[in-house]
């Protein structure tokens, strides 16, 4: 009665058995994986918030296959400028203020992928995908009945794209080419010289370049990083939105950027105007809302970067003294990753961390390392916690 493509392993393993187990313990948990913004003790703007969402014009319903003109406006403004006024360029150097026209809302990042594997792909196509990375694009990627063909991210004083990997993982169903920019897990972002040189191979091919940028503003430096949606080198779908920007996942409101080559970009607008017209899923109140909701983000983006800086300090302080954990090199976004000793399987060690010491990490595997010695830790959890979870690691890790 079920179709393959749902054909998923659907009972629990024992990573999640026993986070299931240690919760009905009632014992504490210090969770090293929180990552849901509004739930790790963030000052929201609460009037502002709900302010927005009191818009009279949310009780009329007008239709919009791309979305609202004034939201797709504003997002263009958040590509113009950052929350301090500061231009973002693109990796050739340009500033310059996209069209509404090329905006496209949607009600997550998840449907903007589903928007654009659908626009590309047939069924068996490809799409290669960095590894490590998600593991939310396999499900999408099941769904679309498309195949994702890893290429690796390299780790040698920093992460870096192997080139030569990539290019030999293309195949005749080659369909695009995805970065993940930064990196979730690893933090790391396309540098301008791997950018044209992904440029040049799928200019080479006839591929599209799909750039997830949820963690942009997320650098660990003073310098804005670049962005996909402001080059025109090769047809790219930057996707994005509210929920890291403005660290509301629950508004429910992301987007796709077209950029390209004129005529393949106009292409590609009037196909997803078809598939967008078909859906029209963001919801009015919210589309209405996302201005105001973007006016917010410097803010909340402080209190992230605070929590993020603040989390990381303990953890390298706690990793300065002898000990067999290290943390690997990042640039930006909100997780680090540890390499430890790999005495066992990733998710071995991490169901014996949180037995023995309560302490919740993802296991490397969940975001496709290719092998073992690997945890993931989210940096935007609460310091009390992340302090204390880290400490409980580190003497996991001197008595193994």
């Amino acid at each position: 009665m079920f179709s393959s493509r749902t054909n998923w392993r659907l009972e629990p393993n024992r990573f999640a058995l026993a986070l299931e187990a240690h919760r009905r313990s009632g014992r504490r948990l210090l969770d090293l994986t929180a990552s849901n913004p509004t739930s790790c003790g963030f000052r929201y703007p609460e009037q502002e918030i709900l302010a927005a969402l009191a818009d009279r014009r949310a009780l009329e319903y007008r239709p919009e296959s791309r979305g609202l003109q004034e939201t797709r406006a504003a997002v263009c403004d958040y590509y113009f400028a950052d929350a301090q006024g500061r231009g973002r360029a693109g990796f050739s150097g340009s500033a310059k203020r996209i069209d509404p026209e090329r905006i496209f809302l949607t009600s997550s990042t998840s449907e903007a992928y589903t928007y654009v594997f659908r626009l590309l792909c047939e069924a068996g196509d490809e799409i290669l995908v960095p590894a490590p990375s998600y593991p939310l694009l396999e499900f999408l990627a099941d769904l679309a009945d498309i195949r994702l063909t890893p290429y690796p991210l390299l780790y040698d004083h920093g992460w870096q794209i192997h080139l030569s990997g990539l290019r030999a993982a293309l195949t005749p169903k080659s369909r695009a080419l995805l970065v993940v920019h930064p990196n979730n897990p690893t933090g790391s972002f396309v540098k301008p010289r791997e950018a044209a040189e992904l440029a040049a191979i799928c200019a080479e091919r006839e591929l599209a370049v799909v750039a997830d940028e949820v963690f942009l503003d997320y650098a660990d430096g003073a310098i804005l990083a670049p962005t996909f949606a402001l080059d025109d080198s090769v047809l790219t779908f930057t996707l994005s939105g509210l929920s890291k920007i403005v660290a509301l996942p629950q508004m429910k409101l992301a987007w796709i950027a077209v950029s390209g080559p004129e005529t393949l970009a106009q292409q590609a607008i009037g196909r997803l105007e078809v598939i967008a017209d078909t859906y029209l899923s963001p919801s009015t109140p919210v589309q209405l809302a996302t201005p105001a909701f973007l006016a917010l983000r410097g803010d909340l983006q402080a209190q992230l970067q605070q929590r993020i800086a603040t989390n990381l300090a303990h953890l390298d302080d706690a990793l300065r003294r002898p000990s067999p954990i290290t943390r690997l090199d990042r640039e930006g976004g909100w997780y680090a990753v540890l390499r430890v000793p790999a005495s066992a399987e990733d998710d071995a060690v991490a169901v014996d961390l949180l037995e023995r010491h309560s302490v919740l990490v993802h296991p490397g595997h969940f975001f496709n390392f290719a092998r073992d010695g690997f945890l993931v830790l989210s940096l935007i959890a609460p310091e009390a916690d992340f302090s204390e979870g880290v400490r409980g690691l580190r003497e996991f890790f001197a008595s193994a």
